[in-house]
């Protein structure tokens, strides 16, 4: 007897079966609801990352274009209402091979999610009105 491809009478899901398939997205969705959660967080997080990186290179081409900076420190923050702030420090290196040397440290920051985030870099200086010795 050859089977039948469609039915003829409407069969409808039992209470058991929809019971089953509810708990079964109960405790699905949630789940899939913090990997989007977290996803968009991380993505919060890198965009700001690429941000302050180049808020970062910014500033270091901006204090080494006006040249040989003055020892101490500085901080602001970028535009009037930017979350990111910048704090530079300028020290003497000590050296027998350079004279007036002076290291540049450069650190963005800022606030994600309730916890502060930095970048920084560094680099050194040299006076060109320095004689260096041969």
């Amino acid at each position: 007897m050859a089977s039948k491809l469609f039915h003829t009478r409407e069969e409808g899901f039992t209470l058991a079966e929809i019971l089953v398939t509810i708990a079964i997205m109960a405790a699905i969705l949630p789940a899939l609801l913090k990997v989007f959660s977290d996803t968009n967080a991380t993505i919060g997080q890198t965009d700001h990352k690429i941000t302050a990186l180049y808020l970062l290179k910014s500033k270091m081409a901006e204090l080494e274009a006006i040249g040989y900076p003055e020892v101490g420190q500085d901080s602001d923050v970028f535009g009037g209402s930017s979350i990111f702030e910048w704090q530079s420090v300028v020290t003497d290196v000590e050296s027998d091979e350079i004279l007036g040397l002076r290291k540049i440290e450069l650190t963005v920051s800022w606030e994600h999610i309730g916890k502060i985030q930095s970048i920084s870099m560094f680099t050194y200086m040299a006076s060109r009105e320095i004689q260096q010795q041969n």
